[in-house]
């Protein structure tokens, strides 16, 4: 294989690895790394303190759906159409020494709860009018019925998850 080949070659290679991990931090832009530091209190103690770290999810707006026409009725089915919210459960990464009961090293255990996402659909309201559809029976005037409201319930969707762990080592 000729240098220009392999040169080129290698400058491929080293784009997809480089696009292959700038696509990690573009799917993670959902939530926002929050650190607890402890190192300063750590140091100045001279003890061992758990490491704890979290995300913040950042909610995202979707489009509501529009309201609907059905046949007979003459207001729209959702007058107030229900606004849908992408976000997340908010995550939580800690890791605490624990001592060991016979000897001078320390072992550790874990909690990890990552972000879980969380959908949800906000509150929206149905409505009928006093007067139906025009009737050709009637010539084209409208009957009347009692007027319907009705309040379409928010909806939460997520599945939350955690790992509880002990390990050697801090």
């Amino acid at each position: 294989m000729k240098s220009t080949t392999r040169g080129t070659l290698a400058a491929v290679l080293t784009c997809v690895a480089a696009a292959a991990g700038a696509a990690t931090p573009a799917a993670a832009v959902g939530t926002v790394p929050v650190p607890v530091p402890l190192d300063g209190v750590e140091k100045s103690l001279h003890v061992e303190l758990p490491r704890i770290g979290g995300e913040v999810p950042l909610p995202s707006p979707g489009a509501p759906e529009g309201p609907r026409y059905v046949e007979g009725r003459l207001v729209p089915e959702r007058v107030i159409p229900q606004l849908p919210v992408s976000a997340g459960l908010p995550g939580l990464d800690t890791r605490a020494p624990l001592p060991e009961v016979l000897g001078d090293g320390f072992n550790h255990v874990g909690v990890d709860a990552p972000a879980s996402d969380l959908r949800a659909l906000g509150p929206g309201l149905a409505l009928d009018a006093p007067l139906t559809a025009p009737d050709p029976d009637r010539f084209g005037l409208p009957g009347l019925q009692l007027p319907q409201a009705g309040v379409l319930t928010p909806v939460l969707q997520t599945v939350p998850g955690a790992d509880l762990g002990l390990g050697q080592g801090l």
